[in-house]
């Protein structure tokens, strides 16, 4: 596990090729395995988008923040939750690093997110209820490139006592 954990780069140029529907399979498992407060489950959703008329039309209001990755898994929350953003950020990282135990790339794109809240008629396209916005978008594929690696030895201040 350490080893995708640490493997796992942002990548921002994606193969236009689809993610292999049984990968798929493994980034959703990921995402049902995550961990959540309080146990309140009913907070979080998620949307795994490989359709690529709805994919574009959120490249759109988004500004191009997803990539043109094959597959965004968008991560919505209850609006007045106070776990809820956590909880995605959590279910977040879970599909990162299961996409990068199976040589898939992905980057966090909350501005992506925080734009497609402003079209309620494409949250609405996605399945969600009104009481829900997008909170993550995960861009997922193959890497166009291999990201640099770079030293996380000391990235954060960590304190022991």
């Amino acid at each position: 596990m350490l080893k995708a954990i640490a493997q796992r780069r942002s990548v921002r140029k994606f193969l236009a090729e689809p993610v292999d529907p049984h990968e798929v399979d493994e980034l959703a498992a990921a995402f049902q395995a995550a961990p959540c407060g309080m146990h309140k489950t009913e907070v979080l959703r998620g949307v795994i988008v490989t359709d690529q008329q709805l994919r574009q039309e959120i490249e759109q209001v988004s500004n191009n923040a997803c990539y043109g990755a094959p597959l965004l898994f968008i991560l919505a929350v209850q609006k007045d939750s106070p776990f809820g953003e956590r909880d995605a950020s959590v279910a977040a990282e879970n599909v990162m690093v299961q996409a990068a135990g199976l040589s898939l790339g992905s980057v966090y794109v909350m501005s992506g997110a925080m734009a497609l809240n402003k079209h309620p008629e494409l949250l609405k396209k996605l399945g969600l209820p009104t009481d829900f916005q997008a909170a993550v978008i995960v861009p997922v594929g193959k890497p166009a490139e291999a990201p640099a690696a770079e030293d996380r030895i000391q990235r954060y201040q960590l304190i022991r006592k």
